[in-house]
């Protein structure tokens, strides 16, 4: 885990992984669904313990970042397959360019962009294709001055001369393929990558002994939209297939997709299904002092469907996207455990 190329994503438990192996390495189970995967550390994690993991995120660039690393048990990018990723002789429809022409990076890495991403396209294997798209991901947000798509224009008032701003994507992404295949193994177990709303997981078929969850919370202030924040990822996922653009927005931001652990009036009642869903399971909800629902109304749900409700806590800071007018950085993180 040590090696594990961190995302600058809203809510990663990246810093809290040892925290969080240290208790779960006390939990008999042999099977792990990662419900709510997002940047994939824990499912990773998972992995790295020698778990059969399920992965499952219901944004596509999520679903994907797991299949490149913890479905994927063998497949690396090798020279040819890099030949075919960084050739200039590709098909484009220069979508990328076009669309975010004075918006993000500019009109040379913006075709970049298009290139790499007709020639995953020539790619046979879905889990080089998964693990291409990984690298793409992480080398955008490294080039992106705050790591989010929700500012556009001039970005110049933030370089402070670090080297990923200085670097190409071109050599981004180079880099991090390097970086990903390194972390490719097989753990002797079949992993799998799902994107779906957690509530269609068919848990009857695959029966997963413990499921984890990291949704998003609902703030005391500001929001918890991943889309706003990471839309960019989420189209270049897919080459913006299926997906409507925000044309009004400054950042051409695709539309919401719709979760009911967003907003307080459906949040609770969400929980509840959930834990429902997978009473069978062992139960394991990571959350944050600074949420909503509190941590009472949580337990006592968990505890309809449970005998044995343990809750972990830790001080923590979060880094990301605070304001300085809201007091909300310094938390407690909670690992609530039913068994």
């Amino acid at each position: 885990m040590a090696g594990f190329p961190t995302i600058r994503y809203m809510g990663s438990k990246d810093k809290l992984v040892p925290w969080i192996y240290e208790i779960l390495n006390e939990l008999d189970f042999k099977t792990a669904l990662d419900a709510f995967s997002g940047s994939g550390v824990v499912s990773y994690l998972f992995k790295s313990i020698g778990k059969r993991v399920y992965s499952n995120d219901f944004l596509h660039f999520s679903s994907l970042m797991a299949k490149g690393l913890v479905e994927n048990s063998e497949e690396t990018l090798g020279k040819k397959d890099m030949g075919i990723l960084l050739s200039d002789d590709f098909q484009s429809e220069y979508f990328i360019s076009k669309t975010f022409k004075d918006i993000f990076y500019s009109p040379k890495e913006l075709q970049f962009l298009d290139q790499v991403s007709a020639n995953i396209q020539k790619l046979k294997s879905p889990q080089k294709k998964a693990l291409a798209y990984t690298a793409l991901f992480r080398s955008c947000v490294k080039k992106q001055p705050r790591g989010v798509f929700t500012v556009s224009g001039n970005l110049e008032r933030y370089d402070d001369g670090r080297r990923d701003l200085r670097l190409s994507l071109r050599e981004h992404f180079k880099e991090q393929v390097a970086v990903y295949n390194e972390l490719v193994f097989d753990n002797g177990k079949k992993n799998l990558s799902f994107k779906q709303n957690i509530f269609d997981f068919n848990n009857k078929l695959y029966k997963p002994d413990l499921v984890y969850f990291d949704p998003p919370y609902v703030p005391k202030s500001d929001d918890n939209c991943y889309i706003k924040r990471y839309h960019f990822l989420e189209g270049l996922s897919k080459y913006w297939k299926d997906e409507v653009i925000m044309e009004h927005t400054k950042v051409k931001k695709i539309q919401k997709k719709y979760t009911p652990f967003s907003y307080r009036r459906t949040s609770a009642e969400a929980f509840d299904q959930l834990f429902g869903k997978f009473s069978k399971s062992i139960l394991v909800l990571s959350y944050s002092s600074n949420a909503f629902p509190d941590l009472a109304t949580l337990v006592a749900m968990i505890k309809k469907h449970k005998t044995r409700v343990a809750v972990h806590e830790k001080p923590y800071r979060y880094h990301f996207g605070n304001h300085a007018s809201v007091n909300r950085a310094l938390v407690k993180e909670y690992l609530i455990i039913g068994k």
